[in-house]
């Protein structure tokens, strides 16, 4: 049974880092794509980062520069960097495992202004 967990989130300023963390189980991150999505209140769920089994890395837009998707194989982990928060990356960040369709319960961001 494949289980991921979020952490990280929190609460940040505008302009500030957070970084994501999302542990695998019954899963080898190594082998399989990986993405993070969003969801803010009343929109729909997006992709906002994607990594695949070869390392390339896909970003949405409104990310592109600021966001860095990784991943640590020996810790089986997935993370996603955020940098220079806008108050518009408020969401519930959720990790997914691509192929299974597997997502996690999700980690709260919020960023003031």
């Amino acid at each position: 049974q494949v289980q991921l967990v979020e952490s990280g989130g929190g609460l940040v300023q505008a302009g500030g880092s957070l970084r994501l963390s999302c542990a695998a189980s019954g899963i080898i991150l190594s082998i399989n794509a990986m993405g993070w999505y969003r969801q803010a209140p009343g929109k729909e769920r997006d992709l906002v980062a994607a990594q695949s089994s070869g390392g390339s890395t896909y970003y949405a837009d409104s990310v592109k520069g600021r966001f860095t998707i990784s991943r640590d194989n020996a810790k089986n982990t997935l993370y996603l960097q955020m940098n220079s928060l806008k108050v518009e990356d408020t969401a519930m960040y959720y990790c997914a495992a691509v192929n299974s369709g597997t997502v996690g319960q999700g980690t709260q961001v919020t960023v003031s202004s």
